[in-house]
């Protein structure tokens, strides 16, 4: 009959790796399906569906191939050689950070039809270990104001604010803004 998965991903060949030039195209395709599913209301609807995959796929080929910081990683949650979701970790970028301790994990993403499977804590962890194996002892990491979800993953994991939010004008113009609030732990061995 063949090899058949089972419901949930329980048994399923799933694992995190760091990505390769070759994932672009991939990673691509679950940022333009979560950002259309999380941003949906947040964002104009134009602005959503003028998300063009082959540009943005373009994008993370020259960031795998040439990142801008030795220390800057993308890795990526996978399902057999399927990947389910991306994150980005290297040096925090906030001038209230220190640039040798903390570390950020930016854009830590799950594709929408696979929440709730385990993607997103493997990432997570993953996303701690490198840090630590990269000499930071704290990360941070901004999310959408509004993102209850990712907030309560995060803090679930014992992730909290630390106080800072900033509104990123997304056009800048003022027309597209969102609100970010900033989420932090230490990276102390457990």
């Amino acid at each position: 009959m063949g090899a058949m998965s089972t419901p949930h991903g329980h048994g399923a060949d799933v694992s995190v790796r760091v990505a390769w030039t070759d994932d672009a195209a991939a990673i691509a395709a679950v940022q333009v399906r979560a950002w259309r599913s999380s941003y949906d209301g947040l964002l104009p609807a134009d602005v959503l569906e003028s998300l063009d995959p082959d540009e943005i796929a373009d994008g993370w080929r020259e960031a795998l191939s040439h990142p801008p910081d030795a220390r800057n990683r993308v890795l990526v949650a996978l399902e057999r050689n399927l990947v389910t979701g991306f994150a980005v970790t290297g040096p925090a970028t906030d001038p209230d950070c220190d640039q040798v301790a903390d570390g950020e994990v930016d854009d830590l993403t799950v594709d929408p039809h696979k929440r709730g499977e385990g993607h997103g804590s493997r990432l997570l962890q993953a996303c701690a270990d490198t840090l630590r194996a990269d000499r930071f002892t704290r990360a941070v990491s901004w999310l959408p104001a509004s993102a209850d979800d990712l907030r309560a993953f995060l803090t679930s994991a014992g992730w909290a604010p630390d106080g800072a939010h900033r509104t990123l004008d997304l056009t800048g113009d003022g027309s597209v803004t969102v609100k970010q609030v900033r989420l932090h732990t230490g990276l102390a061995e457990g």
